[in-house]
């Protein structure tokens, strides 16, 4: 595009998707920002260069095959200045001109005091200037998902869009919702998402992949969300035990955090490998780019506890930059956790279909080693224990990986 005047743009080409793969490879993150190379009085973070950087680098390695780019809430940070959103576009045009690259709204695209929706229960989450007066307009204008879903601005502005659809790619059912939105039981929204997931072909998509800013689940000492992380527990956990959600996926607090599979605020199962999860296993993946203060400094709103203790039900958490990458086929679905600092990979969470041939295959389960792996190390550990004589009988322990303990703050996203 262009003209000879103003010059023309580079010529970019891309592979479409088969519906039909048996495999998916998407990278996902949320609250990656824009950085510009000059001073300037809002927050420019540089680290969103390095995500761009890291995720250009694997999109490469792939040999044109087919991926996708999922990008949950809080997008550019533009809060009202055009110009960023200009800066924003150029940062990504490295990775998103040649794969689609999904987008869900989050509250820095959204959130403004007349918003239509101000439930209240939700007084001091709802209604403030976090999206600096776009009311979602830019966001609906400037990006184009499946669905036509929309929701009156309450203004003379167009209608807001792109709140919640769904999309397959290959072996995986992508769902997005707007946090921001009425999500509660009877709503349009909810209504959607009940209806998509009792559809689902399973046969055809064996995993179910939910995605949306606010998380349901944070060890964040965030308390001003509790209310909403409640209100989503009450409303669409249900909707995901039922239907066997396999993960979901959270931006708005700027750290990587993995759980167990969640149930109510109950950890279904904390050993390294399981039958059956039951519940979905959340993630929180808002490590992007953002960073609103610097690591570990204690926050005026709550100085006393700077650093909040990691509880049993998070099993990994981290504080660098990065972003997430899923490898699914139609026997296993594996995310893993990149990090800025080296790109290397930091966590790992593997989750086998319920088609699986689990006689010949290993249980579905989340970071354990296949069946083979653990009778050979079975059989290891009874031999060692002859040889050495120490006991008559012994207990083997699953190789896990270290835990680890990296202290998580809140963040305002």
């Amino acid at each position: 595009v262009g003209n000879d005047l103003g010059g023309w743009s580079e010529t970019y080409s891309f592979i479409s998707r088969d519906t039909e793969a048996n495999e998916t490879i998407a990278f996902l993150f949320g609250d990656l920002g824009t950085y510009v190379p000059y001073n300037t009085y809002f927050r420019t973070p540089q680290e969103s260069l390095s995500t761009v950087k890291w995720i250009l680098r694997d999109l490469q390695a792939l040999n044109d095959k087919p991926a996708v780019i999922s990008h949950i809430g809080d997008i550019s940070y533009a809060k009202g200045y055009a110009w960023l959103w200009d800066h924003f576009f150029e940062q990504i045009e490295p990775i998103a001109a040649n794969t689609p690259y999904h987008v869900c709204i989050g509250n820095h695209e959204y959130d403004w005091p007349s918003q239509p929706w101000k439930p209240s229960w939700a007084e001091n989450i709802y209604g403030g200037n976090d999206a600096g007066g776009e009311c979602g307009v830019p966001y609906s204008i400037k990006f184009k998902m499946p669905g036509n879903s929309s929701l009156p601005t309450s203004t003379i502005a167009p209608d807001t869009r792109n709140l919640y659809y769904s999309s397959d790619a290959g072996v995986v059912h992508f769902v997005y919702m707007s946090t921001e939105t009425d999500f509660t039981h009877g709503s349009d929204q909810y209504n959607f998402i009940k209806a998509d997931l009792e559809r689902l072909n399973r046969s055809r998509t064996p995993f179910v992949v939910f995605q949306g800013h606010r998380p349901m689940y944070t060890s964040s000492n965030e308390s001003k969300d509790t209310a909403h992380r409640e209100q989503m527990i009450q409303h669409l956990e249900p909707l995901f035990v039922k239907h066997g959600v396999t993960l979901a996926l959270w931006g708005h607090v700027h750290r990587y955090e993995r759980f167990c599979p969640m149930k109510n605020y109950q950890c279904l199962n904390t050993s390294s490998s399981f039958v059956d999860p039951g519940a979905p296993v959340h993630v929180v993946i808002g490590m992007a780019g953002q960073d609103y203060q610097a690591s570990w400094e204690p926050r005026p709103d709550h100085p006393e506890v700077p650093i909040f203790p990691q509880p049993q039900r998070s099993m990994y958490r981290g504080a660098e930059f990065g972003y997430a990458k899923l490898v699914a086929t139609r026997e296993k679905l594996t995310l893993t956790y990149i990090g800025n600092h080296d790109g290397q990979v930091h966590d790992m969470v593997e989750i086998f279909s319920p088609q699986f041939d689990t006689d010949s295959a290993p249980d579905k389960l989340v970071g354990a080693m296949p069946k083979k792996m653990r009778y050979l190390g079975i059989a290891s550990s009874v031999m060692l224990a002859m040889l050495l004589g120490f006991m008559a009988g012994f207990a083997v322990r699953r190789k896990t990986d270290p835990a680890r303990w990296s202290p998580v703050q809140d963040e305002e996203s």
